[in-house]
């Protein structure tokens, strides 16, 4: 059973299972998500697919720019065709650890730059994804 604060409505679970690691497979039950992974760390494995990061990466982004969208209507500055790159980093810390390192680009055309900012900020206040990572890795919010 999934722990779920009771204070918060469950509103739908995924699933993915790995095989064989960072080098090896993601699937969902339902083979929506059906991926050989890519290893840029290992050799002939660079091109093969997707690595987790660039997934990750890829989920960010979206998330992200949901929340983007929430934070203009509610700070009043509705928004067109903006873009969102997520940058993902793998860094080995000097314990021999490893940790995410994240830069969020937003591009929000017809925006001035310090309400775009600020629209980044609530975004990032929000996004679940960032919450997640809130305090564990270092999220760098850039406007374009």
């Amino acid at each position: 059973m999934l722990w779920v604060d009771h204070h918060m409505k469950l509103l739908f679970t995924s699933e993915a299972i790995s095989k064989g690691g960072r080098s090896g497979t993601v699937q969902s039950p339902d083979r929506l998500l059906d991926v050989t992974l890519g290893n840029p760390l290992e050799k002939g494995a660079e091109k093969r697919g997707p690595n987790p990061e660039l997934l990750f990466a890829g989920a960010y982004a979206a998330c992200y720019h949901g929340a983007l969208g929430n934070a203009g209507k509610k700070l009043g500055t509705p928004l067109g065709d903006t873009t969102v790159r997520a940058l993902v980093s793998l860094t080995e810390d000097d314990q021999g650890g490893y940790r995410l390192g994240v830069e969020l680009h937003a591009h929000l055309p017809g925006t001035e730059p310090v309400q775009a900012r600020r629209i980044m900020e609530e975004a990032h206040r929000t996004c679940p994804y960032s919450k997640a990572l809130r305090g564990q890795s270092s999220v760098k919010l850039v406007v374009d």
